[in-house]
Parts: C-alpha cells; structure tokens; sequence
C-alpha cells in the first residue's frame, strides 16, 4: 500500500508540474500575441517623462531639480554648471542623442526624455518609442 501511495503521490507531482508548464508557456503565448497584434489586454509598463529642465544635457544625467537653460538656435537646452553651459552652446553634437530603441538620432531638446535605471537620461523620438522600449 506504501508503494502505491509513493506511486500515485508521483504521478499527481509530475501531472501538477506538467500543468504548470502548460499554463506558463499559454500565458507567454498570451502575452506575444497580445503584444504584436494588440488583440488582447496586457500590462503595459508606463514611461514616465522627465522634466527636461531637470536633466544635464552635457552629462545626461537626471539631477531633479532645475538646471541652467541655454537657449541655441531657439531650442531650450539643460546644463548643471558653466562648463555644460559652454558646451551645449558650442558643441552641436552634444545637443543630440540617439533613441535606444530605434537607433535614430534626436535632439535633446524636442525629446521625450525618461529616467533609467541608473538615473541616466534616455531620449526618445516619442512617448510611443519610449513606451516600446520599457516594454520589451
């Protein structure tokens, strides 16, 4: 009888751990097709803005709190000290960056800006870009 119980307490062990698999490989599936084809309701990761005022466009770092404006060719740049000021105003490159996600080159001071994880800046081209990104 003790072998037969050893037995079936297996057999319901191993049916449980196949039904597990079932289920985690049927929400992944889920949550592909949900995803690609926006058939189905899943959660999305938001991508909080930054304030660009908050961020050093020379450092990219997110400071959170207000940084010196410089104002180039009519767009609004951020910069934590004199020296960021400088740069911004005389390097054109440093004004751009490139979206994470689509590789395509933006300028810091029309971008849509969000904290990363380790309180850098990361520019995108949009909010939709930015989204994707937090999403993948």
């Amino acid at each position: 009888m003790r072998n037969s119980l050893v037995s079936d307490i297996k057999d319901m062990a191993l049916k449980g751990l196949l039904l597990t698999g079932m289920v985690v490989a049927l929400m992944m599936a889920l949550q592909t097709n949900a995803l690609s084809t926006g058939t189905a309701s899943v959660s999305i990761i938001p991508a909080p803005r930054v304030i660009s005022s908050e961020v050093c466009m020379v450092t990219d770092r997110v400071m959170g709190k207000p940084q010196i404006p410089v104002v180039v060719e009519g767009k609004t740049y951020y910069g934590c000290c004199e020296g960021c000021k400088s740069r911004l105003q005389k390097n054109r490159s440093i004004r751009y960056s490139t979206d994470p996600l689509t590789g395509k080159t933006v300028d810091k001071a029309r971008a849509y800006i969000v904290r990363g994880a380790q309180s850098e800046a990361l520019y995108f081209e949009s909010e939709q870009t930015a989204i994707r990104y937090k999403n993948r």
